[in-house]
């Protein structure tokens, strides 16, 4: 089984029913539901959903909507370590850098990421410090 770690915007397209993008990220996370592969978010994803949320719909729904969202997903930690690894990396985004360092020490085989284009992608291997990742198109399976 795949472990994954999943961009925040994925969730947010499945929370949110974004168009074009919902659908398809919402077939990824059902991957991780239906056990075809072991989904995670990073650390910072969570506190970020929580407050976006939060702020659209009172903090009981976002404690609820959050806990629902840990029943599915385990979480990547975001730790020194983590930080450290993302400035070594050769990303302009700086959170794009901390998610890849945290899936790259959670242990991750790829990241689920949406870009305009509403095709999630899948990013993989997860970085060494100094590599970048490349995009690969073919839903949870990775170009080999």
């Amino acid at each position: 089984m795949k472990r994954v770690l999943f961009d925040i915007n994925v969730v947010l397209d499945v929370l949110l029913d974004r168009k074009p993008y919902g659908e398809a990220s919402a077939a990824a996370w059902a991957a991780v539901e239906n056990g075809a592969s072991e989904g995670l978010l990073a650390a910072h994803a969570v506190t970020t959903i929580h407050y976006l949320v939060r702020k659209e719909l009172g903090a009981a729904k976002a404690k609820r909507i959050v806990s629902a969202i840990l029943r599915v997903f385990g979480v990547a930690a975001v730790d020194s370590a983590v930080l450290q690894e993302a400035l070594q990396l050769s990303l302009s985004d700086f959170e794009d850098a901390v998610t890849a360092a945290a899936a790259r020490l959670a242990g991750c085989d790829f990241i689920v990421d949406t870009r305009p284009q509403g095709i999630p992608r899948v990013c993989g291997p997860v970085p060494d410090a100094g590599s970048r990742y490349t995009a690969l198109r073919r839903g949870l399976k990775p170009e080999r």
